[in-house]
């Protein structure tokens, strides 16, 4: 059966790395984890907050692997934003076995939205995906 994350659950932060930065999302499964690995991932790029749900990217992938499954889910989404001119400001993420669909909304880039860091691409760096105390957390390094 699968799994749907919400659009707004748990929460994210980041962690020190010498040369990028770290994104870390957590939630009460591992998809509301990466949900928030993703909000982290792009409120580096703009305030989440201010991005309208305009136009919506929808990513499919099959992978076994929790952890390099977090490295293909942002690094689609990434991908994605970047051909379509796009910045992204809410994500859903669903799993059923090794097999993931999501979605993303967001607007093409316009006045209004202050550009902060641009993020090249999510690595294996730091790259953990864990359970404790019945919260998930999703963590890895991104590239900027």
């Amino acid at each position: 059966m699968a799994t749907q994350a919400p659009l707004e659950t748990g929460g994210f932060g980041y962690f020190d790395h010498d040369a990028d930065i770290g994104v870390e999302g957590w939630g009460p499964s591992p998809e509301a984890a990466f949900v928030s690995a993703a909000r982290a991932t792009f409120a580096l790029v703009t305030d989440p907050e201010g991005v309208r749900p305009l136009e919506r990217i929808g990513v499919e992938f099959e992978e076994p692997d929790v952890e390099m499954a977090l490295v293909r889910w942002l690094n689609l989404l990434l991908g994605h934003a970047a051909d379509r001119g796009l910045v992204l400001g809410r994500f859903a993420l669903a799993r059923d076995g090794a097999s993931w669909r999501g979605e993303a909304w967001g607007e093409p880039w316009r006045e209004g939205l202050e550009r902060g860091t641009g993020v090249k691409g999510a690595t294996l760096t730091a790259l953990s995906v864990s359970q404790s105390r019945g919260r998930w957390s999703a963590r890895c390094v991104v590239d900027v």
